[in-house]
């Protein structure tokens, strides 16, 4: 089964359910404010995509942060302590395809090879 992380008021994840929906696609939706972000799925993303790709430096959640806390991810284990604090630091949507692969981000290129790496 595929499976979406994130959380539903995210213009990514939203484009993400909207793509996978158009395309057919089923998956069950994990929500991080309601269910939190498992931490060892996110040990297991780390030691996938590694967390300078993981955590959202982006986004508002990490600029709301005081200097001193964002110094403080240093490695995959500080970097995930904090994502565990904040879940919104994780980068979204977070996407297993059914153990097949694993997509951080929305980009409509990488559904496609990881749908089609899905389904061969």
């Amino acid at each position: 089964m595929i499976t979406v992380y994130g959380i539903p008021n995210c213009d990514s994840v939203k484009k993400a359910r909207e793509w996978l929906t158009q395309h057919g696609v089923g998956y069950v939706f994990h929500d991080f404010k309601k269910s939190g972000v498992p931490p060892v799925l996110l040990a297991q993303w780390v030691g996938t995509v590694g967390w300078e790709r993981l955590i959202n430096r982006q986004g508002l959640t990490w600029r709301k942060l005081d200097a001193a806390t964002q110094a403080t991810a240093v490695d995959a284990a500080s970097a995930c302590a904090l994502m565990q604090a904040h879940s919104s630091l994780v980068k979204r949507p977070v996407v297993d395809w059914d153990g097949t692969a694993l997509t951080v981000g929305w980009q409509a290129g990488s559904f496609e090879a990881a749908l089609a790496k899905t389904l061969s």
